[in-house]
C-alpha cells in the first residue's frame, strides 16, 4: 500500500461496512407491541407514583381518618399473586413450545384475575354497608380511587388476555403466540407490584 493510500485510508469506514452487512435492519429494533407496552407502563408508573405522593401528602392533614382494611383484601392479594404466577407459567411454556402449559396458564391467570376483581367489588360492598362512603372522609375517597384505577388497568389487561386466549383456542402455533403471552405476563407482574405497593400503603398508614 502506498504512502498516499495509508494517509487517506479510513478504517472506520470499512468497520462500518462490516456492521452494515451484519445488520439486517431489525436486530436493534423492538416489536411494536413491546415498545407500546413499555411506553404504557412508563405512563402508568408515573400515574400511580403521583397517586402515592398525593396519598402520603393528604394523610398528614388532621381530618384524615383511615378506614379498617377488610380481611378480604388479603385474599384478593393472594388471588392476584396466583394470577401472575399462572401467566409466568404460560410464558415459560410458550418459550419451550408447550401448548398445554400455555393453555392451562392462561386459563388459570384469567380465572384468578376475574376472582380478584370480584373480590374487590365485594370489598366495596362491605365498606359501603358499614358506612364508609367516599364523601365521608378523604381516606375513604383515596381507597376507592386507588382500587378503581388498579381494577381498570387490570380490565384493560384482560382484553389482551382474551385475545391471546382466543388465539390458543383457534389452534395458533405456540411460536406465533409467544410474544403475546410474554407481554401479558410482563403486564400482570407490573400490576402485581403496583398492587403490593398500594396495599402496603393502605395497610400501614
Amino acid at each position: 500500500m502506498s504512502l498516499f493510500h495509508q494517509l487517506t485510508n479510513k478504517p472506520w469506514v470499512a468497520g462500518q461496512r462490516i456492521v452494515d452487512d451484519r445488520h439486517d435492519g431489525s436486530a436493534f429494533s423492538l416489536p411494536t407491541a413491546t415498545l407500546g407496552l413499555r411506553v404504557f407502563l412508563a405512563v402508568a408508573t408515573v400515574l400511580f407514583s403521583l397517586l402515592v405522593v398525593a396519598y402520603a401528602d393528604r394523610m398528614t392533614v388532621v381530618d384524615w381518618r383511615p378506614l379498617s382494611e377488610p380481611w378480604l383484601l388479603w385474599l384478593n392479594t393472594a388471588l392476584l399473586i396466583l394470577s401472575s404466577m399462572a401467566l409466568q407459567w404460560a410464558a415459560v411454556s410458550a418459550r419451550r413450545g408447550q401448548l398445554d402449559g400455555v393453555k392451562f396458564g392462561l386459563i388459570g391467570a384469567g380465572g384468578f384475575a376475574f376472582a380478584f376483581l370480584a373480590g374487590q367489588i365485594l370489598v366495596w360492598q362491605q365498606l359501603i354497608a358499614l358506612g364508609y362512603f367516599a364523601a365521608a372522609n378523604p381516606a375513604n375517597a383515596f381507597f376507592y380511587l386507588i382500587t378503581m384505577l388498579h381494577g381498570l388497568h387490570l380490565l384493560g389487561g384482560l382484553v389482551a388476555w382474551a385475545r391471546t386466549t382466543d388465539k390458543v383456542r383457534r389452534g395458533s402455533e405456540v411460536v406465533r403466540m409467544r410474544l403475546s403471552v410474554e407481554l401479558c405476563a410482563v403486564y400482570w407482574h407490573f400490576l402485581l407490584v403496583v398492587w403490593l405497593v398500594l396495599f402496603a400503603l393502605l395497610l400501614f398508614t
